[in-house]
């Protein structure tokens, strides 16, 4: 399998084998994001086959550090959008509405409005994340960024779902106590 620098010198080599090895070493992390929002195989792989294209169109120019996180941002955002226009919503709309209502007490929607609410709303969770032991970082970010239910959650980290649900509720506790220190509006 290809290095992670050697295929980003195939997108700026414009050559398609980029595509391929992409797909090859990331595609079932991308359909896992994918399905974990949409729970809906066919939309999950619509959205993957929707990173390659967006990924070919955007590099060049930009020039990814990380290129498992750059492809895994644009398949939550392409799995977003695709949520959001009412495709996956028929089919029983995956794991963002819980999540949605699981953080509505701790993230303030008008942080998300505002550029520079937005700017501190970001500093404040990467400070959060940070301070957290690796376990709860990933219990945190496999529940609110890759959007898996509480139960693979649980699975993926051998806890009970009891557990990581107290896990959870502790953390957004947590992280609701640090943003009104910080002043950022709930």
């Amino acid at each position: 399998m290809m290095t992670d620098d050697a295929i980003l010198a195939l997108y700026w080599a414009r050559s398609e084998q980029a595509l391929a090895q992409a797909a090859e070493k990331y595609g079932g992390y991308c359909y896992a994001i994918a399905h974990g929002i949409l729970s809906s195989r066919q939309d999950a792989e619509e959205c993957v086959q929707d990173t390659w294209l967006k990924s070919w169109n955007a590099i060049p120019p930009h020039r990814p550090q990380k290129l498992a996180a750059f492809l895994g941002k644009i398949t939550r955002n392409c799995s977003l959008d695709r949520l959001k226009r009412g495709m996956a919503g028929k089919r029983g709309g995956g794991q963002l509405p819980l999540v949605l209502s699981e953080l509505e007490d701790c993230i303030p929607v008008s942080a998300a409005d505002e550029t520079e609410d937005a700017m501190l709303l970001t500093d404040a969770l990467n400070s959060f994340l940070e301070g957290l032991t690796p376990l709860k970082r990933r219990v945190f970010l496999q529940r609110y960024w890759y959007m898996l239910p509480v139960k693979k959650v649980a699975a993926q980290n051998k806890l009970s779902a009891g557990q990581t649900a107290s896990m959870l509720l502790r953390m957004r506790q947590e992280l609701k106590g640090i943003l009104e220190r910080e002043g950022i509006c709930l």
